[in-house]
């Protein structure tokens, strides 16, 4: 038991007053105080001697990546406000120079009005650029306001106008092309004979509130008759450059525009 105990007396008897108030670790021997202040003295002046050589060397021995490098060079712009980047414009992007959707349909209300003017009137001169655009828009809206206005009168006949106005503008398709020198497009053709139905949208019209069983009823489907052959013969030489060869084409249309006669008289 006391073997165990060994050491330990010595141990809490020990006096550790004795030893000095410091420790040394500046390596200059023992029983010299610790100075806490001594590291506080140490001179960093030394490195200032850091040469540039050796920071070329540095840069040399880890060279900077390309990608970083060109980043780097390429932004000038503030971490907080960054330089704006231009965006180039595309050509689809251009709405400013875009033509308007009606355009792009094909369907041009200028050339529409003056159409229609030119088949009202028919002793004015036609004019050749307007007879170039084969637009569809108008003859539609006059086939539909004829048998809309046939409807009115009590006569359904959209199946007829439909039939009529396909071979009448074969026929006159056929004819012109043999008649002419440069030749006609179907288009042409259907735009015209739709513009030139006009005046007998007026003459169903009359209808609506008048016979024309009578003799003014005559006359008056007479005159509608000679008003649309004479105008569609119009625009055809105009655009076709048909001179003097008008009464050969109006005879054609008259007979097309004479059976739209006789569905509106009876």
């Amino acid at each position: 038991m006391s073997d165990q105990n060994f050491g330990q007396d010595d141990f809490y008897s020990y006096d550790y007053s004795s030893q000095g108030q410091g420790y040394d670790v500046s390596g200059t021997g023992a029983g010299v105080p610790y100075d806490p202040n001594q590291f506080g003295q140490f001179d960093y002046s030394q490195n200032a001697g850091y040469s540039q050589s050796q920071s070329q060397s540095q840069s040399q021995a880890y060279p900077a990546q390309s990608g970083d490098a060109a980043t780097a060079d390429s932004y000038t712009g503030n971490i907080m406000t960054p330089e704006p980047m231009a965006y180039a414009e595309s050509a689809g992007d251009d709405f400013d120079n875009e033509p308007p959707l009606m355009e792009e349909l094909g369907i041009n209300f200028d050339h529409i009005v003056q159409k229609t003017m030119a088949v009202l009137n028919p002793l004015k001169v036609a004019d050749h650029d307007i007879m170039q655009d084969t637009d569809l828009a108008g003859p539609l809206v006059f086939c539909l306001a004829f048998g809309g206005t046939l409807l009115l009168a009590g006569k359904v006949q959209f199946g007829y106008i439909y039939g009529i106005g396909v071979l009448g503008c074969i026929s006159i398709y056929c004819l012109l092309n043999l008649m002419s020198m440069t030749g006609v497009s179907a288009g042409c053709i259907i735009s015209v004979l739709g513009y030139c139905l006009l005046p007998m949208v007026i003459l169903s019209s009359i209808a609506i509130i008048l016979s024309l069983k009578g003799l003014v009823g005559t006359i008056l489907t007479v005159v509608a008759v000679i008003w649309c052959s004479y105008s569609a013969s119009k625009l055809f030489v105009s655009a076709l450059a048909m001179d003097h060869q008008q009464p050969l084409v109006a005879y054609p249309c008259a007979l097309v525009y004479g059976v739209f006669a006789l569905l509106t008289v009876f």
